[in-house]
């Protein structure tokens, strides 16, 4: 699997602190940049969409889960 290119997302977290250190109140991004940054959002939402498809079919359906209960009296 290749991996992310989080360039762009990376761009906007630096923009959005530089706005806050210098207090300002709105960003404005052009709109080929915003377009590249929804881009690269649905890139990794889509792999990590894909990643927790995977380890849902890879975990076994019949997992045995084991519950004591001891009724209170552990609790110091």
């Amino acid at each position: 699997m290749e991996p992310l290119n989080t360039h762009e997302i990376e761009k906007f977290i630096s923009a959005v602190k530089n706005a806050e250190n210098s207090h300002s109140k709105e960003l404005r991004i052009d709109i080929q940049n915003a377009k590249n940054l929804a881009f690269t959002l649905g890139l990794v939402m889509s792999r990590l969409h894909g990643d927790l498809e995977k380890l849902v079919v890879s975990q076994d359906d019949n997992q045995t889960i084991e519950i004591n209960l001891d009724q209170g009296g552990s609790w110091g």
